[in-house]
């Protein structure tokens, strides 16, 4: 039974091609993203091993503590005979000035001193070694366009203007405090005087000859006192290898997630082939029962070649997984602070078998169902005249219409729910569990969806002519086999609609929210520094004696810590607080925000409602304010509006603005305006100075460069459903040979069998592309309204038609192989055939 088994695979190899190539491509992501993760994950752990392992001993301040290392710390490390040299690192805010004189970043640049002796060293020149030179992270260098040689400016504590020369690039690749802010390093001495801090934000030491890191470890210990953690070097490389490892696994996961879309649309072309396969085959499937095989053996025939397919096809593509991976990191490391060229491709044993067992297994479920139909082949089968009798049955039954119907309102009914839950995430969850239920219904359906959209276009496509209308009756005396290789598409056609709509529907509210929250020009803000005094009040003064600017907003915020949480305090000046909060309110109205008077979020309100008096914690103690209005939390970036003169009560030490909001005049030009608030800062150059129109922009890029990322992994599913419908159509012509012979005998050429078999391709396409944009608009609506309490919904017109367009290409492109292969067969050769 196994040499038939292996003499039958050799005979129909050429049919199982498009099936393998479903399964390498699944495997291929799979392994890949293995691969990737893997090699990211040692790259990071190289880089900062190998800074960390150049320490014996590293003090760092415990773990929840803000307070640095004490200098007495140093001077006592020092004196200890099992270290050889110490140095602190000092570390604090030294905004670094770009080329135009504005600080970097809307976080102060980081001053880091780099001592004798430091675990960290220069990528390209040297590490400063005396006052007046400085070196710049690779980070920081690339964003603002400095080299090696050039003279940077930066700001001390009292924001006075310091030139230096930059000696070197300093790679810092994933270390926690620095990899987001940038950093810029000087001798000791100099980080003290430009940072202003106090204390050490780590000290390492190396230890005297003959002394062990771990025995210098415990010696540091023993002085370091509490407040303090004294690690190894090799433990600290552990540590900061395990937090740079968190990035690249939350990758892998949302990877393998696109990789497990593509594994299930391959397992449905797996299922679709080999159930065909096994309808054309079972006057030999019958001959093999009337030579005496039971039906056991015959289950493990088919299941037997669907085990040498998988394993083949897996190691395939375990072997293009690995060279996709390691494209993917040359390509994106640098997209993650990671260094190309610190870590070899990484190829574990696990990735390998992963893969094996992934496509194999895979292959085995989907083989499972048209083994056992195999089974109950009747041996009297061999005996018929059609090789395909039993396989046309295009009874759609009561039962099945039922089923169907069953799920689609039970996934309705899911989704109501999750439309009524309060908590976005589990509405989420519930839309997409809801997704699945209403997949299921459309398999179950998909018959009836077929023969429905075909006898729609039947009209049509009898007008068309006798190829087009032949391509209908082929598509709908045979639903059932449409149908399963439509559902492949219908997979990829689902997800990325959905994604276009939650895309377009995500933008569109990111839009409004900001029409509504910053109605204005620009907005000028402070950098984020721990400790700093805001917009100074001279700056909303010098723009509101512009002429160039129609009106100034200032905003004023502070944080009070409550019982539940913290809560966050705003005030607006120079307009009234309905116009500069934005949006509606739930219950009362923002214009009645008044001296003790409050709009709340809702939560923070809790059970109160409007004219009810709420208990505030200020910074002058609990206050007792009067609600005026209620708003959603999701829609302000406040927790509590007050009055301005409430607000200066509350929080005197608050004497800067957070933000200014500026609106230009009527008469003033785009360049004008710019100049003015330009001019206004000029003198104060941490001031960030954001366009919004150019915020808006930037979220749009955020949002668009994501959506084609998704987009672009998704479309490795449509690619493994068109070889399903290219592999169903091949079939198809091989099982209709006698049949095209016969109807080139009665005068169809061979351009009309081809325009046939092209249009019963792009009617499978677009049948699969049709329902999953349907079920992608629906599902993008449900999940978007679950996150989103104010969404506005779009549906990306332009996107979904170029989706179709694409559709119609693949169909075409499905349909290319298998029509020159039945307009080259012999009519007589195919018509003495049986």
């Amino acid at each position: 039974m196994l040499r038939t088994t292996l003499a039958g695979l050799r005979m129909h190899k050429g049919r199982l091609v498009t099936t393998a190539l479903a399964i390498a491509l699944g495997v291929m992501f799979v392994s890949g993203t293995l691969v990737f993760s893997d090699t990211l994950r040692e790259s990071f752990s190289s880089q900062v091993m190998g800074s960390a392992e150049r320490m014996d001993a590293v003090v760092l301040p415990a773990q929840g503590s803000e307070d640095p290392v004490s200098g007495d710390v140093l001077d006592e490390v020092r004196e200890l005979p099992e270290i050889d040299r110490a140095a602190g690192v000092t570390m604090g805010d030294a905004p670094l000035l770009d080329k135009d004189g504005r600080a970097v970043g809307s976080v102060p640049t980081a001053g880091v001193s780099v001592g004798e002796p430091t675990r960290f060293s220069a990528d390209e020149g040297e590490l400063p070694d005396r006052p007046g030179e400085a070196a710049l992270a690779t980070s920081t260098a690339e964003a603002t366009g400095y080299e090696v040689g050039d003279s940077a400016t930066v700001l001390g504590p009292d924001e006075q203007k310091h030139e230096f020369t930059v000696t070197g690039l300093i790679d810092f690749g994933t270390e926690p405090s620095l990899a987001y802010r940038g950093a810029v390093a000087f001798t000791s001495p100099v980080a003290a005087e430009m940072t202003g801090a106090e204390g050490y934000s780590e000290i390492d030491a190396l230890a005297a000859e003959g002394v062990s890191a771990q025995q210098a470890a415990d010696a540091v210990s023993a002085v370091a006192g509490d407040g303090t953690e004294v690690l190894t070097g090799q433990e600290l490389g552990d540590r900061l290898a395990e937090q740079a490892g968190a990035q690249a696994d939350a990758l892998a996961t949302g990877l393998l997630l696109f990789a497990l879309v593509s594994v299930v649309v391959a397992a449905i072309v797996i299922s679709n082939t080999f159930a065909i396969l096994v309808a054309q085959r079972q006057r030999e499937m019958a001959l093999l029962r009337c030579v005496g095989a039971v039906r056991r053996q015959v289950f493990t025939a088919v299941v037997t070649e669907a085990l040498v397919v998988g394993l083949l096809a897996s190691a395939l593509g375990v072997l293009a997984g690995v060279g996709l991976g390691y494209a993917g990191f040359a390509v994106g490391a640098e997209a993650f602070d990671a260094d190309a060229g610190s870590a070899d491709v990484v190829v574990k044993a696990q990735t390998v078998l992963i893969g094996l067992a992934v496509g194999t297994v895979t292959t085995l479920i989907a083989a499972v169902l048209p083994a056992r139909r195999a089974t109950l082949v009747p041996p009297l089968a061999a005996l018929r005249t059609s090789a395909t009798a039993t396989a046309l049955d295009t009874r759609v039954g009561i039962l099945r219409m039922a089923t169907g119907t069953v799920l689609l309102l039970a996934s309705a009914g899911v989704v109501a729910l999750a439309r009524q839950t309060d908590d976005p995430e589990t509405g989420l969850y519930l839309v997409v569990g809801a997704g699945f239920v209403a997949f299921a219904g459309v398999i179950v359906l998909s018959p009836l969806l077929v023969r429905a959209a075909v006898a729609a276009v039947s009209p049509l496509m009898r007008a068309l002519g006798v190829s087009t209308a032949l391509a209908a009756d082929n598509a709908r005396r045979n639903p059932r086999r449409a149908a399963t290789a439509m559902i492949a598409l219908t997979v990829g056609a689902t997800l990325i609609t959905g994604y276009s709509v939650v895309n377009a529907s995500m933008m569109a509210t990111t839009t409004d929210m900001l029409d509504r929250q910053f109605p204005m020009d620009y907005q000028v803000r402070a950098q984020f520094a721990e400790e700093g005094p805001g917009v100074p009040p001279e700056v909303a003064r010098d723009l509101r004696e512009s002429p160039e600017v129609a009106e100034v907003v200032a905003q004023r915020s502070a944080t009070a810590e409550t019982g539940d949480g913290f809560v966050r305090y705003t005030t607006f000046r120079g307009v009234p607080p309905e116009e500069a909060a934005g949006g509606g309110t739930d219950a009362g109205d923002l214009a009645d925000v008044g001296p003790g008077r409050v709009a709340v979020v809702s939560d923070v309100a809790g059970e109160r409602g409007v004219g009810d008096t709420l208990a505030l914690t200020t910074g002058e103690g609990e206050r007792d304010y009067e609600i005026a209005a209620l708003v959603e939390g999701a829609q302000s970036s406040w927790s509590v509006l007050m009055d301005p003169e409430d607000f200066s009560s509350a929080f005197p030490e608050v004497r800067g603005d957070e933000m200014l909001m500026v609106s230009g005049a009527e008469s003033a030009g785009d360049e004008e305006l710019r100049d003015a608030v330009y001019a206004a800062v000029e003198d104060r150059p941490t001031l960030q100075v954001d366009s919004m129109a150019q915020m808006r922009r930037q979220y749009e890029d955020v949002l668009n460069t994501a959506f084609l990322a998704v987009v672009a992994m998704l479309g490795l599913a449509v690619v493994i459903a068109v070889f399903g419908i290219a592999n169903t159509l091949a079939l198809s012509v091989l099982e209709r040979t006698r049949e095209s012979a016969m109807l080139r005998a009665m005068g169809l050429k061979r351009a009309q069998l081809r325009v046939m078999l092209m249009w019963e391709a792009v009617l499978m396409c677009l049948v699969g592309a049709l329902v999953g944009i349907g079920l992608g608009v629906f599902f993008g609506w449900a999940a978007s309204a679950a996150v989103l309490d104010d969404l506005l919904f779009r549906v990306p017109t332009a996107q979904i038609a170029a989706f179709l367009a694409a559709a119609v290409a693949a169909g075409l492109l499905a349909s290319v192989l298998p029509s020159r292969r039945a307009a080259r067969t012999s009519i007589t050769a195919a018509m003495a055939s049986e």
